[in-house]
């Protein structure tokens, strides 16, 4: 493994609370596939883990409660041949989803008035299409 996986700031993944489980993966492989566990599945215990402050425990927990099982989230990888590159690729997308989830929510937005102008401006060019689209139809051919 190569390393810690920082979440955000100087919050990292606890290694010891990572829980790895390996099975064989379809896919590219040749006679490869049928005899080793390539396919990586990483756990972690989201609602019983220390590792998180507790502020971003309770956001991670409300934005991934579709994708928890008993308060733990699951991640598997199984697109790279070699067991040790889907472990790296797993602990990534887990270390991402958790600071995704984790995550200060977006500042509300500031409703503001549309400017004079751009509004005149958009009534204008309308009325030209229509004026436009007007020239166009066959009344005056006669």
């Amino acid at each position: 493994m190569s390393g810690p996986y920082l979440i955000r700031g100087s919050v990292s993944l606890p290694e010891a609370e990572l829980m790895w489980r390996f099975s064989r993966s379809s896919g590219p492989g040749g006679q490869h596939v049928n005899t080793s566990d390539t396919q990586v599945e990483l756990r972690f215990d989201l609602a019983g883990t220390e590792a998180l402050p507790d502020v971003w425990k309770r956001r991670a927990l409300e934005r991934l409660a579709a994708r928890l099982v008993d308060g733990v989230v699951t991640v598997r990888s199984s697109e790279h041949r070699s067991q040790w590159r889907n472990r790296e690729t797993a602990a990534v997308r887990l270390a991402s989803l958790l600071a995704e989830a984790t995550a200060p929510p977006p500042r509300p937005r500031r409703a503001t008035r549309i400017p004079r102008g751009i509004n005149e401006r958009r009534l204008r060019e309308k009325k030209q299409r229509s004026d436009t689209k007007r020239g166009r139809s066959g009344r005056d051919w006669g």
